[in-house]
Formats: C-alpha cells, structure tokens, sequence
C-alpha cells in the first residue's frame, strides 16, 4: 500500500511582479476585445475603423456604418468635446494609418479625415466629421438620431429609403438622416 504524504503542499505564492503581469495581460485582453468587438453587448465602443461601407435599413434607406455600426454627424453648428466624447465617439483611424477603405457602395472621393486630439485622424465623410453613438452597443440599429445635449445628430444616408423624401445632401426630418 502506498503512504500518503501528510505535508500538504504550501500554497502557491504569487510575486508582486506576477500579480502585475497578469492584471496587465488581462487589461490588454480587454482592450482588444473592446476594440474587436464594438456590436458585442456588454462591450465598450470601438474607437477605431479602416473601412467605411454601407448597410440597408428598411426605414432610412441605405446607411454608412464602420464594422456593423451606424455612424453619425452633427447637424448643428457645435463641436463635439468632454463628455459628448464619451457618448459620441469619433471614428478614428489606427495609428499608423492615413486613409479610411471605401467598402461597398461608399464613394471613396467623399471619404477624409481631418485631426483631432493628440494627433489622431478622425474619418470624415463629405467633409463631416464621422460619430458613433453609445446608444448603438450591441444593437446593430441606429438608435443615435436626434437631438441630446451635445446637439442635433444624423445618420449618413447614401441612398434614401421608400419612407425618405430628402434630396441630396439635404436633411430629412423624419428620418433623422443627412443624405449625400
């Protein structure tokens, strides 16, 4: 019969050095995924894209999204800064990048980007500056037109759905969209 060892092992220490590398490991992780993964519920907002395309909805007609995402403009004549940041997050280049990729049905001569904090490019599209909403997380449906109090906020519309009547580069009221 085999003898049981009657010293149990100690508990395994962890070095203040190890406990910094995990948690830095697991805040990276975070990061990435928050980064990866702006239509996954419970994510935070990705603040970068490489291309801009478009999408159908059946109210608004077709739409320009980074990822699966709407994006937005301001309607009104204020900047977006502070917290309107934080609710409205630019659409921001990766560092290292000069240009936004037209996807599908984008007219890539009315994609830019102009310079914002820190040197960073935020994407613009006919000139404006391009926004995600918070209020988007995980949906995958606008749900960012309207006005809050950082101003009057639109969704990009390439083509005007059946219940849209704007022109181009006109604004629809009861979409809420700003066609080009």
């Amino acid at each position: 019969m085999q003898q049981m060892d009657q010293h149990p092992r100690p508990a395994k220490r962890w070095s203040v050095g190890r406990l910094a590398a995990t948690a830095l490991a697991a805040g990276a992780l975070s990061a990435a995924m928050a980064t990866m993964a702006p239509g996954i519920a419970g994510a935070q907002m990705s603040t970068t894209a490489t291309t801009i395309s478009t999408t159908k909805d059946g109210k608004l007609g077709t739409i320009l999204v980074a990822g699966s995402t709407p994006v937005y403009t301001l309607k009104s004549k204020k900047t977006c800064a502070g917290a309107c940041l934080t609710a409205r997050p630019p659409v921001l280049l990766p560092q290292g990048m000069t240009a936004a990729t037209a996807g599908a049905g984008v007219d890539a001569s009315k994609l830019g980007t102009m310079t914002g904090d820190g040197g960073s490019l935020q994407i613009t599209y006919g000139g404006k500056p391009l926004f995600w909403s918070s209020k988007d997380r995980g949906s995958g449906k606008p749900r960012g037109v309207g006005s809050d109090k950082f101003g009057k906020w639109a969704l990009v519309v390439t083509k005007a759905g059946a219940s849209s009547n704007s022109g181009g580069g006109g604004s629809n009221p009861g979409t809420g969209g700003v066609s080009f």
